[in-house]
């Protein structure tokens, strides 16, 4: 059986699917990128910021769902210029600490929705 999460402090789907499943005990997040919830803009000032929201963005569903990020096993990071790499790494590794993290890969891809320059899917599990 799967439940639907949704999360007021997130951004709506832009689609035909939701922000999030749970289903036996994991909890599976769509992709997210840094669209502000309230307005619904996208926010592409710095590549920093717009980790920060991403991962905000992931940060509410979690919570929606009684998880944090500590919660997390996977994380799927989809990039525009792999150049940012660096910068990216360095706000996600704000979000988890390093003896913890969950395991992840971050690819270079042609595009992403709306403009995004990234976006970020999460798997996580309940105790």
């Amino acid at each position: 059986m799967k439940k639907i999460i949704r999360s007021e402090k997130a951004p709506a789907p832009g689609g035909p699917y939701n922000q999030a499943i749970v289903h036996n005990d994991t909890l599976y997040i769509s992709g997210q990128i840094a669209l502000d919830p309230q307005s619904g803009q996208l926010v592409t000032s710095s590549i920093e910021e717009e980790t920060n929201l991403v991962l905000k963005n992931v940060q509410a569903i979690l919570e929606e769902a009684g998880l944090t990020f500590r919660d997390v096993l996977k994380c799927s990071v989809f990039v525009t210029d792999i150049n940012n790499f660096g910068r990216i790494n360095a706000v996600y590794a704000t979000y988890f600490e390093e003896a913890t993290a969950p395991a992840r890969e971050l690819v270079q891809v042609a595009a992403l929705p709306k403009g995004a320059n990234v976006e970020i899917s999460v798997i996580a599990a309940f105790d």
